[in-house]
């Protein structure tokens, strides 16, 4: 089957399963075909696996038990075994496999990492399945004829995924749970630099952005067989409180080549890390992550932290922090509201703590609309990582083409954009081994005293040096929030003077 074709079937499942009682959105379509895939995928991959056993004399043994997998269960479904006709289910006998038989078994694994993962997907959630039995075998015989042994049909039926996903993200307004922009991924992921061996978490991992991309980085790595298995196994961990972004990540990341991805479905926020005795004790050499942002948390969860406070932002900020490695070169990028960077009180406790304790080594602000159409808080990345505070930091600011004013659903971000804060990240990665090394000129890139930004009570909004040009303003609500915390120090001040003259202190001109 050519490329053209398997695109054109797959929309075209989505299409039929659109129109189905049970699927009318397309978060619902998207979840039915996703774990549709994921039976088909996993029954290719273990025909490859019991081949490779049979040529080296090795017994394998399948993960799904017979009745259950796709080869068998499909065939009596569409009356079709080989080239030969057979009598095909009636509409009864398949939704009563499907809803009574087939899921609660798929829920029911244990017993290895590969059944762990299929029960991950299939167990704690209501899946989505057909209302109508025509409109399931529909589908049916379009997933069955994808090859999943084919490297082709594999890489084009993942790139058809990631656009599924995109589209879920931006039809829905869910990106905090769905999609961030791929070249953001791209090149924070770039700047961190995973490497084989070192662990990678994302405590907020939505569909697997971040940890995908960290897998294609190191996968350029791969050398050996032993390589090969650290990285199927041994490297990449999630973490996902919603069902279905979980099962979606699960996916991309199966999809992709990683078959045992470790995506675990918790609440991050509710881990106790202010002493490092939480129920999930782990460190990791890399974190990188878009935590949900401009939520609220009760009480409760707020403590679990060192500093309370109830913006999830933060208390995510806090998280990423103690779960780095204690070890030099541990390291984070996280996407953060641009309100982090300058807010006082207790994100101001939590900034000083980032910088009495890692290196925080860049700050990039991205531009209005980067995460169009679906959120415009604007964002800034923070790149940190274990070990002292260095002398300067490098700020980087990615401009807008002349002729926008905002990216866009129609002109949204891309890789391109992201090419002079490459060049800059390239040039401040040898000022680490150089002595006289000097920043190119740039209008959109410069360095920062850190001793400065702690003089500033830890606003981490440092300004382009000799810029003329009117600053953008931010957006209306970190307006607000500045304007508060302002009237709040006015207040307490005013407080003071009031009880120094009652107490007849007498006050300079």
């Amino acid at each position: 089957m050519s490329r053209e074709q398997l695109t054109n079937d797959i929309w075209r499942a989505c299409d039929i399963l659109r129109r189905d009682n049970n699927c009318g959105g397309v978060m619902e379509y998207v979840e039915h075909l996703s774990w549709l895939l994921f039976l088909k995928f996993l029954n290719g991959q273990e025909d490859v696996f019991e081949q490779e056993a049979k040529s080296a004399n090795r017994k394998y043994t399948r993960v799904i038990s017979r009745q259950y997998r796709w080869s068998n269960w499909v065939t009596k479904a569409l009356g079709k075994k080989g080239r030969r006709t057979i009598a095909a289910w009636d509409d009864d006998q398949l939704m009563e496999f499907v809803r009574g038989e087939l899921i609660p078994h798929l829920a029911s694994l244990s017993g290895s990492p590969e059944r762990e993962v299929i029960a991950g997907i299939f167990r704690d959630r209501n899946v989505i399945i057909c209302d109508s039995p025509e409109n399931l075998k529909d589908v049916l015989k379009i997933v069955d004829q994808i090859d999943f042994t084919n490297p082709d049909d594999i890489y084009t039926v993942s790139h058809i995924y990631e656009d599924l996903l995109k589209r879920l993200g931006s039809e829905n307004k869910m990106a905090g749970e769905f999609y961030t922009p791929r070249p953001v991924i791209r090149f924070m992921v770039e700047v961190i630099d995973p490497q084989i061996g070192e662990t990678v978490y994302d405590p907020a991992c939505g569909t697997c952005g971040f940890l995908l991309e960290a897998f294609l980085h190191t996968h350029k790595q791969e050398k050996t067989a032993k390589d090969r298995e650290i990285l199927q196994r041994q490297t990449y961990v999630g973490q996902e409180k919603k069902p279905l972004p979980a099962l979606l990540g699960t996916m991309n990341m199966v999809l992709h080549g990683v078959l045992v991805p470790d995506i675990r479905r918790r609440n991050t926020l509710a881990e106790d890390i202010r002493d490092g005795s939480g129920l999930f004790d782990e460190t990791f050499d890399v974190v990188l992550t878009n935590p949900p942002f401009g939520g609220k948390e009760n009480a409760r969860i707020q403590k679990n932290f060192p500093v309370k406070a109830n913006a999830t932002e933060l208390l995510f900020l806090q998280h990423v922090m103690k779960k780095l490695k204690p070890k030099q070169g541990a390291r984070c990028g996280i996407v953060v509201p641009e309100g982090t960077l300058f807010r006082g009180g207790a994100f101001a406790t939590v900034k000083k703590e980032l910088l009495d304790d890692f290196n925080l080594f860049m700050v990039v602000s991205l531009p209005p609309g980067t995460f169009a159409p679906y959120s415009d808080v604007k964002a800034a990345l923070l790149f940190f990582e274990r070990g002292e505070q260095q002398k300067e930091v490098l700020y980087q600011e990615i401009a807008l083409p002349d002729e926008l004013k905002k990216f866009s659903k129609v002109n949204p971000i891309s890789d391109e954009h992201f090419a002079e804060a490459r060049q800059a990240w390239q040039q401040i990665k040898s000022y680490r081994q150089r002595k006289d090394f000097q920043l190119e000129a740039s209008g959109n890139s410069w360095l920062e005293n850190a001793e400065y930004l702690i003089k500033c009570e830890y606003n981490l909004t440092a300004k382009k040096p000799n810029h003329d040009e009117i600053e953008e303003s931010h957006h209306p609500a970190e307006i607000i929030t500045q304007l508060l915390e302002n009237h709040q120090k006015l207040q307490i001040n005013l407080e003071r003077l009031y009880k120094m003259i009652n107490n007849g202190i007498q006050c300079d001109d």
